[in-house]
């Protein structure tokens, strides 16, 4: 007898019995080596709400307690900002901190207290409801203090983006605090940057240019390389880049900068890609859906659809005797008004009707349609079964609405407009050049986030991209492992899925969150559910790596946030900036900085704060955590 690995083979086998067993064998092994090479969704140490909640923006990263272990901040869109402490790699269930309708959230110690500040920037109600950011101190006991007002209040506004930054090279944290503009301003700029005098406060210092519309998106960097923080707002219109001074105050560069006008543009990453020193850009493209646009599965037999600001009646469906509705969405005030049948009764939720409804309707319940209804007066849904096993749906929505409908036989195929290329812009110095074709990242997707960490740890960082996705698909994200000579190529089956129909993607982030060196993501798609991925790549197990932690500079203490990280491994070098991410409004403060190596176990490190001090170690032992700062 004889052992092949688990296959028991006898002398009397044959000589095909033995081939197929060993055929057997290598088809076993390469469906582990599949398996393996992915990421696996975790359940048990991240517990969540089993809802589908609109989302607002990325997760924000931050050791809150300061235990050593990284936590998520988590915003569903309207409902609440919640905490998710994380316990030695399981997280707690989500913990509301503020109630309502809050946008981009940043952490820093602006007060040089010891303790994290998180300051969260509020919703106006669509310019009728006009408020100012809000700021909790967070203990190293896990308790949250709202702090009042400075002495000047921070400005009323239709909060959107917030981030802490050291503008002015001191050491202690400045503050962007951008709006949504409101028209009674007209041409004055709500574009507010707040400096720290040192003493607690944030005084208002200047503001930059006035943008239209949903032009406040922001991506913090430094595209030219003179250790000062630049500015490049992006969401309306095409890209504008500011060149920072060092004094808070702010040059637009974009005609010099940019080799063509970029628009369209839904989220930006520096990235340096190809380990030349110099901060790259990746920025994903696309269009949110259109009043109307609806897509239809024939084999599944699934809709969806998107509608806002007004009436709307879809085509009668032919579903028969019962309608089932998946994750119908639409926020307050038409978020429970839904009216069946001819009669137009109100349907009776139980619980709460902020997160996606499943619904049921039985043709007995919803007999006929009103006639000549007028929708704008009384508005919300309208759903009635119409005969010949078809139902109507119908009514007026200001806000964003969706929804998936099932078991419908036909529908007429909608129009969609085409999707963009997404843009790898190499930084070459002076200007940015386009590389997105010779690095293999043309995709023609619309796309909505993207995160930036080297999953495989090899030494160059790759690129997640989320899809819009259409609502009646599982939506699966787009990975590029950076090969470096060979440019980007994408992992398939790699697992990175929010399977909820109705969803639209939205949010994503990366971070080692069980320190096991190998770097994992969070996902939470707008109207879908948060999910954690554990990256269990067998690249990453195989490669080696380091983690840096970066505390506040010895001697002047200044913060940790926007520090750059540099390491030399056994010639490769690669930077990164600390808090730096891919999204659009809010700005996480991960001060835990991970470094593939691929197989180098000798590298020096040097953090660079941005007050000018600097600290170098030289590391012989990889595969752990260091610490530089205090």
């Amino acid at each position: 007898m004889y052992l092949i690995s688990n296959i028991t083979i006898s002398k009397k086998s044959s000589v095909c019995s033995v081939l197929m067993l060993l055929l057997i064998q290598v088809c076993l092994t390469a469906q582990t080596n599949v398996l393996k090479n992915t990421f696996t969704e975790v359940f048990k140490e991240f517990p969540r709400q089993e809802k589908d909640l609109r989302k607002w923006d990325s997760p924000v990263i931050a050791d809150l307690d300061q235990d050593g272990h990284l936590d998520l901040l988590i915003n569903d869109h309207g409902y609440a900002v919640q905490v998710q402490w994380n316990n030695n790699g399981k997280f707690t269930k989500p913990y509301d901190i503020i109630m309502g309708d809050l946008h981009g959230i940043s952490v820093g110690d602006f007060d040089k207290d010891g303790n994290l500040e998180i300051i969260m920037s509020r919703g106006g109600g669509s310019g009728s409801n006009a408020r100012n950011s809000k700021i909790f101190r967070v203990t190293k006991d896990r308790n949250f203090i709202e702090l009042g007002d400075f002495k000047e209040p921070l400005a009323m506004m239709r909060g959107r983006t917030v981030a802490f930054i050291d503008g002015d090279n001191d050491g202690d944290l400045d503050l962007l605090n951008f709006a949504f503009p409101d028209a009674t301003k007209k041409v004055e700029s709500e574009n507010y940057i707040y400096e720290n005098n040192g003493k607690g406060q944030l005084i208002l210092h200047s503001t930059l240019p006035a943008i239209k519309m949903n032009g406040q998106k922001t991506l913090v960097t430094d595209f030219n390389g003179d250790n000062n923080f630049d500015i490049i707002l992006y969401g309306n219109g095409p890209l504008k880049a500011y060149s920072g001074n060092g004094d808070l105050s702010f040059e637009d560069v974009s005609n010099k900068l940019f080799p063509e006008k970029i628009e369209d543009v839904t989220a930006i990453a520096e990235i340096d890609f190809d380990n030349d020193g110099d901060f790259d850009l990746f920025i994903t493209r696309g269009n949110e859906f259109a009043i109307g646009e609806t897509f239809f599965d024939k084999e599944s037999k699934t809709l969806g659809f998107f509608t806002k600001r007004g009436a709307f009646q879809l085509e009668d469906l032919e579903v028969g005797d019962v309608l089932n509705l998946e994750n119908f969405q639409s926020q307050w005030p038409n978020n429970d008004t839904y009216f069946i049948g001819e009669a137009s009764y109100d349907y009776e939720f139980e619980g709460e009707t902020h997160s996606g409804k499943n619904i049921r309707l039985v043709n007995s319940d919803a007999l006929g349609f009103p006639d000549n209804a007028d929708y704008s007066e009384k508005k919300g849904w309208y759903i009635g079964y119409v005969g010949n096993r078809k139902w109507r749906i119908a009514g007026f929505l200001w806000a964003p609405a969706t929804g998936v409908v099932h078991g419908v036989e036909n529908y007429p195929e909608g129009k969609h407009p085409e999707g963009f290329n997404d843009i790898l812009l190499e930084n070459t110095g002076k200007r940015f050049k386009n590389v997105t074709k010779e690095f293999g990242l043309s995709n023609k997707e619309h796309t909505m986030a993207v995160s930036v960490a080297d999953f495989d740890n090899n030494g160059f960082q790759d690129l997640l991209v989320v899809k819009r996705g259409d609502l009646i698909h599982a939506n699966a994200s787009i990975i590029y492992l950076n090969s470096k000579d060979s440019g980007f190529k994408k992992l398939e089956k790699h697992n990175v899925i929010s399977p909820e129909l109705g969803a639209i993607g939205m949010a994503v982030e990366t971070f080692d969150y069980n320190q096991d060196g190998k770097v994992d993501v969070v996902l939470g798609n707008e109207r879908g559910k948060w999910h954690l991925f554990k990256n269990e790549l067998s690249a990453a197990k195989d490669n080696n790596y380091i983690t840096v932690e970066v505390g506040n500079s010895k001697t002047e203490k200044a913060s940790a946030l926007g520090a750059l990280v540099e390491i030399e491994s056994c010639g490769n070098h690669q930077i990164q900036r600390v808090g730096s991410t891919g999204a659009s409004y809010s700005l996480s403060h991960n001060n835990f900085v991970n470094f593939g190596l691929s197989k180098c176990k000798t590298i020096k490190v040097k953090v660079t704060w941005t007050n000018g001090e600097t600290e170098n170690k030289t590391i012989s032992t990889v595969n752990k955590k260091i610490k530089i700062g205090i």
